[in-house]
């Protein structure tokens, strides 16, 4: 495996005319597929409130931060605070995980070919760091070189801060590294929305939602039988202006 620090444009599995340094990714809903564990921790939450939660209601969280979540809640009739709504909904979450990790199809795969590359990953999303650790542990030490989480930004996805901060720590083991240089891989509106402001090409891999077109460079069915190639493929598409691959 080549040093991190070259750039690993060289390699015949990626295009030499997209220098791809580093990939962004989402968690929940594109590498692992929990947005039915918290649609089940909200509806319990609210029913405990003698409420109803409504599967439409449930699609609008999908993507938001927490704390736009958790008052979304409130309004749906759980008493409690934000801070209170978070922790029930993630512990509930983690709870839900002890059995096995519901991993998306060719995640792990990708991951783990990026990384071999010499490519650096960043885990950019909301859920908060015992959520996102729990996933984490499951993957080869390495696998990501900066995470941010929920609890660690002001403004959450659909603003560009998480992402600009996911460049900005992988900045510091990649000096020099330029937004050109990245792509991020995103499910949801919300979370293309956060790639797309921070400046970021993003492939979006839908799930729960639909995501209008030009959220994503590229709209992928699924990671499975993705290569680092098609990655950098997607970023050279982004800076030609075209699109490498479409929905394929």
């Amino acid at each position: 495996m080549r040093s991190p620090a070259e750039n690993p444009a060289t390699s015949p599995a990626l295009s030499s005319a997209a220098p791809l340094r580093a990939v962004l990714w989402d968690m929940d809903g594109t590498l692992v597929d929990t947005e039915p564990y918290w649609i089940t921790a909200e509806r319990e939450l609210v029913e405990r409130f003698g409420g109803e939660w409504t599967h439409e209601q449930a699609m609008r969280l999908v993507g938001q931060a927490l704390t736009t979540s958790a008052r979304m809640l409130q309004e749906g009739g759980v008493r409690m605070g934000v801070r209170e709504i978070i922790d029930a909904l993630t512990a509930r979450v983690v709870e839900q995980l002890g059995a096995a990790v519901p991993w998306r199809p060719g995640a792990r795969e990708l991951l783990a070919a990026v990384r071999a590359e010499g490519v650096h990953c960043a885990l950019v999303t909301m859920s908060e760091k015992p959520m996102a650790h729990r996933i984490v542990d499951h993957l080869p030490e390495g696998t990501f070189s900066a995470i941010v989480t929920g609890d660690v930004v002001g403004r959450g996805k659909p603003d560009p801060e998480p992402y600009l901060r996911g460049v900005e720590l992988l900045a510091q083991a990649l000096p020099g590294l330029a937004l050109t240089e990245c792509l991020a891989v995103e499910d949801s509106i919300p979370g293309a929305t956060s790639s797309n402001a921070a400046g970021l090409a993003t492939v979006v891999v839908p799930n729960a939602l639909a995501v209008p077109v030009h959220l994503g460079v590229e709209h992928w069915e699924t990671l499975a039988g993705r290569t680092p190639g098609d990655l950098a493929a997607a970023l050279e598409a982004s800076l030609a202006g075209t699109t490498a691959g479409g929905a394929a």
